[in-house]
């Protein structure tokens, strides 16, 4: 038994029709079926693509991510550090 990624379907005869298999996925990936066993996946754009709010971090926000996690973090370092 196959485990699908998502759960909106199609089938090959659906997909003569791509528009309308889009439009009731609503964004999200649509597996795509043929006599019951998966193909492949039918991705739209927009499930892929961040929103366009989202932005790179810069290095000082790295930096001070990394510096804020260091103490929780730090027993593994010195942990790996003797490996």
């Amino acid at each position: 038994m196959t485990r699908l990624l998502t759960n909106v379907i199609a089938t090959m005869t659906e997909m003569r029709e791509p528009q309308k298999v889009l439009d009731r996925a609503g964004g999200k990936p649509v597996a795509v079926l043929k006599n019951s066993q998966l193909v492949g996946y039918f991705v739209p754009v927009e499930a892929v693509q961040p929103p366009e709010n989202w932005r790179h971090a810069t290095m000082d926000e790295v930096m001070e991510g990394l510096e804020r996690s260091r103490e929780r973090v730090q027993p593994v370092l010195d942990y790996l550090r003797d490996k």
